[in-house]
């Protein structure tokens, strides 16, 4: 019987032309982890494939596949279990990795006159290289695709993308150890649901194992950190997790389609098709409407580094240092309390924890909506909850506040936050399609704090689609010029404080 399986992930490791077998050195008295360094050599699991052969009733060289050797996952090489809580060290090393910058800002141009000038009309206007294919398209040529990073874009990007899914790999684990199977089913879960969780982590080892892959295997890859999570419940730990899926899908987004590498950008996308499920379904066990929107949105890395950084706590010494911003941070004072009934009669500061993905916080009893039973006004976790009280609505005053920069921040407080941009004056919302600016109003500075306040826009994407709605980001600006979804990270000189997830729907 012949069988042939070729998997891009199984051949990044020879295609980056790593050995099969990397050590990185790190001494085990400067750091509790130990070397990072994880097999690449694929291998047949015999006991899994006499499994499979028993279950089936027949030989396993009977069953196509299975004599085939299957690359094995990235481990976090943790010695013992992974620690949590904030950092307390000096950090040794301070700063993004830099080399030379060559200007301060990506200037706004005209359109490439190249990109304008085809002609939609329905015919072929080229020769096509071989029947039913039109002429066009990158990476169509026939050439063997290289699994790859191929710039130093590509590296801090997918690095930073690395960061992202060790995150979500402990923060999911995270939440199965630290609450009870009563806890889980008070909020409305069963032992599937659980299970659930247990097979996301197992999805975000794959993740993990793709993107070291990606970028060369433990050479140029980092191992899992040490975290700290601002939840204290399990709804808390819902909505902090769908704000975090949140923006480790649109971190990606916003940078996929920039990759000089095609084929990464490929197996990318694959990965976080996977991603975007992951926050609907935290979305539904937080009793939120799963997808609110009719576009998701993509921001820029720094934004999505800058949301991110505040939940590391500390990483190896071997660990590898990403390029992006952190910039100053920035909070929504009245932020809506996706817990309440009415998620804007709380007030102020209704939110657990820190940080700019912070999760509405548990209110009173007889004023939240979890297990309230009641339709419309139910937030009990489910496979969708219509609110009859919207989350926000346009013309909502929000009152903001922000740090100046200079603040240490990010894996052993050695990031430090910064800004090239002068004073803000507008406040900008990104969400779907769209990039939209309102004026910020009322600014003033009191014990090395700034406060401002903003108005809510009313627009929408399309007709019947309002464009501010889902968990989406908000960040201060000194000017309102024109972004789209393509050319964003644009805006980042300009950015004078956040990006701040907005509890919008």
């Amino acid at each position: 019987m012949l069988f042939k399986s070729s998997i891009a992930a199984g051949l990044i490791a020879a295609a980056s032309a790593a050995p099969t077998t990397t050590t990185t050195s790190a001494s085990s008295s400067s750091s509790p982890f130990g070397a990072y360094s994880y097999p690449q050599e694929p291998s047949v699991n015999s006991a899994s494939v006499a499994s499979v052969a028993s279950f089936a009733g027949i030989p396993a060289s009977e069953i196509p596949g299975a004599d085939v050797p299957v690359a094995p996952i990235v481990s976090s090489q943790v010695t013992g279990t992974t620690s949590h809580g904030p950092y307390s060290g000096t950090p040794t090393t301070t700063g993004a990795v830099t080399t030379t910058a060559l200007g301060s800002e990506i200037p706004v141009l005209p359109p490439n006159p190249k990109e304008t000038g085809y002609v939609p009309n329905g015919l072929l206007h080229d020769p096509q290289p071989v029947p039913y294919q039109p002429a066009g398209g990158l990476g169509t040529n026939g050439t063997e695709p290289v699994y790859r990073v191929q710039s130093d874009f590509d590296y801090e990007s997918i690095l930073l993308g690395l960061y992202q899914e060790w995150i979500e790999l402990d923060l999911f684990h995270n939440i199965l150890a630290t609450f009870s199977e009563a806890e889980f089913t008070a909020a409305g879960l069963t032992p599937s649901d659980r299970f659930l969780i247990e097979f996301m982590a197992d999805q975000e080892a794959g993740h993990a194992t793709l993107l070291s892959n990606l970028l060369g295997g433990p050479g140029g890859a980092t191992p899992q950190c040490t975290y700290n999570y601002p939840f204290t419940t399990v709804h808390e730990a819902f909505d902090f997790t769908q704000k975090l899926t949140r923006f480790g899908e649109s971190g990606v987004w916003g940078f996929q389609a920039h990759l000089d590498s095609r084929e990464v950008a490929q197996l990318l996308d694959q990965s976080i098709a996977t991603e975007a499920r992951q926050q609907m379904i935290f979305r539904q066990f937080a009793g939120l409407f799963p997808m609110p929107v009719w576009f998701e949105t993509g921001i820029p890395q720094s934004w999505a580094w800058t949301l991110l950084a505040p939940y590391i706590s500390s990483c190896p010494s071997n660990s590898k240092r990403l390029a992006w911003q952190n910039f100053p941070a920035l909070t929504v004072l009245n932020q809506p309390n996706s817990a309440r009934i009415n998620a804007t009669q709380g007030g102020l500061n209704e939110t657990a924890g820190f940080g700019p993905a912070a999760p509405s916080s548990d209110p009173p009893a007889g004023q939240g909506c979890v297990g309230n039973n009641v339709t419309g006004f139910d937030c009990s976790a489910g496979v969708s909850q219509n609110r009859s009280i919207a989350l926000s609505y346009p013309g909502r005053k929000v009152y903001l506040e922000w740090e100046n920069p200079g603040k240490a921040v990010g894996p052993n407080n050695s990031y430090v936050t910064s800004t090239s941009a002068q004073a803000p004056q507008f406040v900008l919302w990104v969400s779907q399609l769209n990039a939209t600016y309102s004026p910020l109003m009322n600014i003033t500075s009191m014990d090395g704090m700034n406060y401002g306040m903003t108005i809510q826009p009313d627009v929408s994407t399309y007709e019947g689609d309002p464009a501010i709605n889902g968990t989406m980001f908000i960040a201060l600006t000194d000017a309102n010029i024109t972004y789209t979804a393509f050319n964003l990270s644009g805006v980042n000189p300009h950015v004078a404080a956040g990006p701040f997830l907005y509890q919008a729907g």
